[in-house]
């Protein structure tokens, strides 16, 4: 059984960064897709970004390019969410999900299988 476990939340200002990792555990980590999505209060949850099998691939939704990146590391079983100049509507709990069903980056959380229990991102103004 897949288990993925978040770190890295937290309270910051406008225009910090922050650095967000979820760790892979019970598979072989590189025939997993990875993906991190975000649900704010109110809101339905909304993909962020997602990474293939093997890192090959990425995706990222519109409102976070050239702001956030997404790595993984096969050693380590380790997918990271750099985010920089961060926004007061990046507030949100962030999740991390895997998926062996397909090996490009998805967008759709329907074709994920595990999620993590989500970090607290918060950024004041």
């Amino acid at each position: 059984q897949v288990q993925l476990v978040e770190s890295g939340g937290g309270l910051v200002q406008a225009g910090d960064s922050l650095r967000l990792s979820c760790a892979f555990s019970g598979r072989t980590f590189g025939y997993y897709s990875m993906g991190w999505f975000r649900q704010a209060p109110g809101k339905e949850r909304e993909f962020v970004a997602a990474i293939g099998w093997s890192n090959l691939r990425t995706a990222y939704t519109d409102s976070v390019k050239g702001r956030f990146t997404i790595s993984g590391d096969n050693a380590k079983n380790t997918v990271d969410l750099q985010m920089n100049s961060l926004k007061p509507e990046d507030t949100a709990v962030y999740y991390c999900a895997a998926t062996s069903r397909v090996s490009r980056p998805s967008t759709e959380d329907d074709k994920y299988d595990y999620w993590g229990q989500g970090t607290q991102v918060t950024v004041s103004s």
